[in-house]
């Protein structure tokens, strides 16, 4: 029997829309209000949603129970499978001491705290946004400023609003090609309106970054870094999401930025130093040095983090690993039980791909990594059981949320808000961005809001006589700004900057930022549709036609060959250095 989701279930829009909020204003009461844990406030949250999907919008409880489920398992993998690998890989590097290096390292390039949140949080955090995405940036980069001495609190608060210019084009640009194929629209198209758009937001981000760390006067003494940081990142951003499509906006963008730097800094320092009140004074020892081999190695797990999160992104090795690693099941009870409200019904197959999740990539260079930075497969196996119970409550949060998310979007609570939204007429382009926010603050993911919505912001834009593609864009890009206040993302960056059981104050500290930066979007979207329409790029929209391609997964399997082969001269590389280093130590005692 199939049950069918209703949008209006009172035949009142704005009642239905008073009642389908409530589960999210109480995550936002729950956390800023009540200041409640992150797996205590999602968890009464599902409550909640459970409740008005049964009483109101006469979701059966049997749907209920497996819907939640549904999205909880998907919380533990991949997204959980990738943050506590993300967070071993780190922990590993800590373990073995090779930080301290990497600490002295940043150090020489400059112990200025808001130069190291922009190296850091900005620039590396897009890099890995655009190779991993799906949690990993934020769970990286707060680590890391964390280790750095950061305050714990500013570091997680730092990373998650960092991690806005570059979501749009994430994991190789995955929720733009999720939003051409809901749409209709081709990719390329849309990748250059969003790289019409968020560009703007890249210039201001870094000087908006370090106001948020030191306030305007201090943000001012590193205002040339800054503009270097930010200029660079957002015409490399503009140039590769216009000319060559949305896959490597953020690699090329983040490596960029963090050249661009790197090298003004050598010519280049601030008057003053500047670190957090109460930070104990710097440590660097300018008479300790490092050789080249000491650093390659200590830098090695993030070296290895990248070559293999890059190679795991592309197609054909996708293939090849989805050919011998991925199972699928339809999911019981769930799958085509629930109609949609455009009469389609809604398969539920959950896919398993263990071997080509990024979590997994991340875990195959950590084996690797172990005996490069000196530890056994002993002490590995210990750090990851330590790194497992670390992580127990934002794993218990996570597949909390993402069980609200599924509950929310199946019920048809999020499609009730959604529509209220579509109603606003020729004001729509200004609440466009707003739909892709409220994607990404319920799923924690731009790829799922675009998958969510892409097609309501077509269909409106069309019958208000926008061009859609301004909208389509719009939602990719207003869901940028709702990722640093998901509570899936709290919690992975809470995780990560020892801020269990603090999520409130984490979310309290974005959250003002996110609605900033919202209204900065809605503002930009509703000028392009009427005002600056000479910036809307010309396209054709794809055919529908379907056509039949087989998979070649033998330049998948050369590409592994290729990834073997590289990590093994690395390896032998940073083997044979170290040796050098330890027999240089031996003669000279």
């Amino acid at each position: 029997m199939k049950w069918t989701q209703v949008i209006d279930p009172l035949d009142n829009i704005i009642l239905s829309v008073l009642v389908a909020i409530l589960p999210i204003l109480f995550i936002f009461w729950a956390l800023i209000i009540l200041k409640m844990k992150g797996y205590q406030a999602s968890l009464l949250a599902i409550v909640i949603a459970a409740l008005i999907a049964i009483l109101v919008y006469g979701m059966p409880v049997r749907l209920v129970v497996l819907s939640i489920g549904h999205g909880a398992m998907y919380g533990l993998f991949p997204i959980c499978w990738l943050v506590v690998m993300a967070v071993f890989l780190f922990n590993l590097t800590v373990r073995s001491g090779q930080f301290e290096i990497i600490k002295h390292f940043m150090a020489s390039i400059t112990s200025d705290r808001r130069l190291q949140a922009l190296l850091i949080a900005f620039s590396f955090g897009a890099f890995l946004e655009g190779t991993a995405g799906f949690g990993a940036p934020v769970a990286i980069t707060s680590a890391m400023l964390v280790g750095l001495g950061f305050n714990p609190l500013y570091a997680s608060g730092i990373c998650l609003i960092a991690n806005t210019a570059p979501v749009a084009f994430g994991s190789i640009g995955i929720p733009i090609t999720v939003a051409s194929q809901v749409s209709g629209i081709p990719e390329l198209p849309i990748s250059q309106m969003v790289g019409r758009t968020l560009p703007i937001l890249s210039v201001i981000l870094p000087f908006y970054l370090v106001v948020i760390i030191a306030g305007v006067k201090k943000a001012k003494e590193v205002l040339p870094a800054v503009l270097v940081s930010g200029i660079s990142f957002a015409v490399l951003q503009w140039f590769s999401s216009n000319y060559l499509g949305p896959s490597l906006p953020d690699v090329i963008a983040g490596l960029g930025s963090i050249s661009s730097l790197m090298i003004f800094l050598r010519f280049w320092k601030p008057k003053t130093v500047w670190r957090f009140a109460n930070e104990p004074t710097p440590t660097y020892n300018a008479d300790v040095q490092h050789t080249g081999g000491q650093i390659l190695r200590a830098w090695s797990p993030f070296l290895i983090l990248t070559i293999m999160v890059i190679f795991w992104g592309m197609q054909p090795i996708k293939d090849v690993l989805n050919s011998i690693g991925q199972s699928q099941f339809e999911f019981p009870g769930l799958h085509n039980a629930i109609q949609g409200a455009d009469g389609s019904l809604l398969a539920k197959v959950f896919k398993v791909n263990y071997l080509s999740a990024a979590g997994t990539a991340i875990l195959i260079g950590s084996l690797v990594v172990i005996p490069l930075i000196g530890l056994t497969y002993s002490e590995g196996a210990n750090v990851f059981t330590a790194t497992l119970n670390q992580l127990k409550f934002p794993i218990l949060t996570i597949a909390a949320v993402l069980g609200f998310a599924y509950l929310v979007n199946d019920s048809g609570i999020t499609l009730t808000l959604a529509d209220a939204l579509a109603n606003t007429g020729i004001l729509f382009p200004f609440f466009a961005p707003v739909l892709g926010w409220l994607g990404v603050f319920i799923t924690g993911s731009d790829t799922s809001a675009n998958a969510l919505f892409s097609k309501l912001q077509y269909a409106t834009a069309q019958s208000i006589g926008v061009d859609p593609i301004v909208t389509v864009a719009a939602n990719v890009s207003g869901g940028v700004v709702g990722k640093m206040i998901s509570p899936q993302s709290i919690a992975v960056a809470a995780a990560a900057g020892n801020l269990v059981g603090q999520e409130s104050q984490l979310f309290r500290f974005t959250v003002k930022h996110s609605f900033i930066m919202l209204a900065f979007i809605c503002c930009i979207t509703l000028a392009q549709a009427y005002l600056f329409q000479w910036i809307i790029p010309a396209y054709e929209m794809l055919s529908r036609s379907k056509s039949i391609i087989n998979q070649d997964v033998s330049r998948g399997y050369v590409y592994l060959i290729g990834l073997a082969i590289l990590l093994i001269a690395l390896s032998v590389s940073i083997i044979t250095l170290s040796k050098k280093k330890a027999s240089g130590s031996t003669l000279t005692d």
